[in-house]
């Protein structure tokens, strides 16, 4: 993937391309997306050494799990748990803080990119619906984003209403999660069905409009340290439009805010929308150089 010598949109790029960036000086380098599958991998992989060898390093699964001894519980967990039953532990609640410290630090929907199995699946599914979609064999479905948040209310509300975790039985990070470290599962099938939807339906339909996991780590996004920072070396191309799966994050690169912004003297902005997962796929296609990674607070380091 080579984005300073063309336009690496998802229609012009092969899939195992975009694994390897090229420097302005046309050197090979690993790509966001490459550490991220690497971070993934990597994470449950130790979940599955972990139960299946006993090394004890990352023990459970992402709803709630052991790191060396410390606990940590997934903040929808923890919230559909109390609604159900009216009572929290005192190790949810350290569990909780954690994780919520964490992600306060490291970016909000983080989580989605950098620790979601099926994200993995997702991007696979969103290539192959792409090329569907390019060959006019499929028609694309798209639905207002915000629809995620209906959802989120709508499974906590059941949560408490009927007093069981309704949404963890079909919930598919969490299907996927227990798979990894504990075996195979016929409730595997329902992930490949969800998968399916994506390919010939709605691109990364689970993660735009449904997954409240997400929605929920996403709260914490605009308020977080770790964000992508733009610069006014942007040229508007909206190559990053392209690529990005939550594009609306990205209303700043678009053209129609240059004369705002130079008449304001903003030369930088922090993409501060909620749904960022801070992928990386922007910043990898970027050949202006215009989007890349901050830390909010390293002024205070």
């Amino acid at each position: 993937m080579d984005q300073y010598n063309n336009r690496t949109t998802i229609k012009n790029t092969s899939f195992l391309s975009t694994f390897i960036a090229k420097t302005k000086e046309g050197k090979n380098k690993l790509s966001y997306r490459t550490k991220r599958w690497v971070a993934v991998i990597a994470i449950h992989l130790t979940f599955f050494l972990s139960f299946a060898i006993d090394i004890q390093v990352l023990e459970g699964t992402l709803s709630g799990s052991r790191f060396l001894g410390f606990h940590l519980i997934d903040p929808l967990m923890t919230m559909e748990t109390f609604l159900a039953t009216y009572e929290l532990h005192i190790n949810m609640i350290i569990g909780t803080a954690t994780i919520v410290i964490v992600y306060l630090l490291i970016g909000g929907r983080t989580y989605c990119a950098w620790v979601c199995p099926y994200g993995l699946l997702s991007e696979i599914g969103e290539k192959i619906n792409n090329a569907l979609v390019s060959k006019k064999i499929i028609k694309q479905h798209t639905f207002d984003h915000r629809v995620r948040y209906a959802f989120w209310a709508i499974f906590l509300t059941l949560a408490f209403t009927s007093g069981y975790l309704i949404f963890e039985t079909f919930n598919v990070v969490g299907i996927m999660s227990r798979a990894i470290a504990y075996g195979w599962s016929v409730s595997l099938m329902w992930v490949l069905a969800v998968l399916a939807i994506e390919i010939f339906y709605s691109r990364r339909a689970w993660c735009r409009y449904i997954c409240p996991v997400g929605t929920t780590y996403g709260l914490l996004g605009p308020i977080s340290a770790t964000r992508v920072e733009w610069n006014d070396n942007c040229d508007h191309c909206m190559v990053c439009h392209d690529v990005c799966f939550e594009n609306q994050v990205l209303d700043l690169t678009k053209a129609k805010h240059e004369a705002e912004n130079s008449e304001k003297g903003i030369t930088r902005k922090f993409v501060t929308g909620a749904d960022c997962t801070l992928c990386g796929r922007c910043i990898d296609v970027c050949h202006a150089d215009a989007l890349n990674f901050d830390f909010r607070l390293k002024s205070l380091v």
